[in-house]
């Protein structure tokens, strides 16, 4: 091959491979919040209270795990969908003060 015939031909960019670590790791991860969850549920001598922060914090985990590893949402040019999430998010939190605030006023 001679030096034009390389300079004719487009450099390929190699993508980056991710390999199974990653998902591993989340699918381990998303084990221990489900079976965190089932824990403090089936502990019947937990306070409920308790027990609803719980869900709570491993349910908003849970959503943070799957947006970062299963949907990507951790790599390079996402923010349009990572904008359009969180103002979506945005919107059903402010409708259900509202529907709060119209119920008790």
């Amino acid at each position: 091959m001679t030096q034009n015939q390389s300079a004719a031909q487009p450099e390929m960019k190699r993508h980056r491979v991710e390999g199974p670590r990653n998902h591993i790791i989340a699918f381990i991860l998303s084990l221990a919040l489900t079976i965190i969850a089932f824990a403090a549920v089936s502990a019947g001598e937990l306070n409920k209270t308790f027990v609803y922060i719980i869900l709570l914090s491993m349910a908003i985990l849970q959503v943070f795990v799957q947006m970062a590893f299963w949907m990507h949402m951790k790599d390079r040019g996402h923010t349009i969908p990572i904008i359009s999430i969180l103002s979506g998010v945005f919107v059903c939190i402010l409708l259900v003060i509202l529907a709060l605030y119209w119920m008790w006023w």
